[in-house]
C-alpha cells in the first residue's frame, strides 16, 4: 500500500484570516457597506472577530442606515460602530499587543487610534478605496509614528471572494 502524502495546496494563513474577515462582514445590515474583521495572536489563533453595526441593546430598525439626509442625527454615521472597534471590545482576552489584525476596507484615524492604544501590531487590510483620503493619510501618519505595519492583502484567489 503506497502511503498518502499530505495536501500542500492549502490556503495561507493571510487567506484563512481574510477569509474570516469577509465572513464577519457579511454579518452587517449596512446596505451600502460591509466592514469585518479578524484579529489574530502571533500562533495564528483567532482572538476577536467584529463587523460594522449598531452597538449592542441599539434595535438595528429603530435608528437610520442612509447617509444622505441633512440633518446628522438621521445619519448612520453617528451610530454604526465600525468593525475595528467592535472586534476590540468583543475581545474578552488579557491583551491584544502584539497582535495582527485583518480587515476587509483600510481603518479610518479613529480606529487607528484604538488599534494603536490596544498594541495591536500589524494591520493587513483588503480595500484601500480610503487608504488616500484624509481620515485615511491620518491613519497612514499615526500607525508610521507608533510603529504599527500596515499592508494590503495579496489576494491568491483561494479565499472567500470579499465584497466591500
Amino acid at each position: 500500500m503506497k502511503k498518502q502524502e499530505k495536501r500542500t495546496d492549502v490556503i495561507s494563513w493571510d487567506a484563512y484570516f481574510m477569509g474570516v474577515a469577509g465572513l464577519s462582514a457579511m454579518r452587517s445590515k449596512d446596505p451600502s457597506t460591509q466592514v469585518g474583521t479578524c484579529i489574530v495572536d502571533s500562533r495564528n489563533r483567532i482572538l476577536s472577530v467584529g463587523y460594522n453595526g449598531f452597538p449592542a441593546g441599539c434595535d438595528d430598525d429603530s435608528f437610520p442606515w442612509g447617509k444622505g439626509d441633512e440633518d446628522p442625527c438621521n445619519n448612520k454615521y453617528f451610530y454604526v460602530m465600525h468593525s475595528e472597534l467592535n472586534a476590540i471590545l468583543n475581545f474578552r482576552g488579557e491583551s491584544l499587543a502584539g497582535s495582527r489584525l485583518y480587515v476587509t476596507m483600510f481603518p479610518c484615524n479613529e480606529c487607528a487610534k484604538a488599534i494603536i492604544q490596544t498594541g495591536i501590531k500589524e494591520v493587513i487590510f483588503f480595500d484601500d478605496a480610503y487608504q488616500m483620503k484624509p481620515e485615511g493619510r491620518a491613519t497612514m501618519r499615526m500607525f508610521d509614528a507608533a510603529g504599527v505595519k500596515y499592508r494590503k492583502y495579496e489576494d491568491t484567489n483561494r479565499c472567500v471572494k470579499i465584497h466591500v
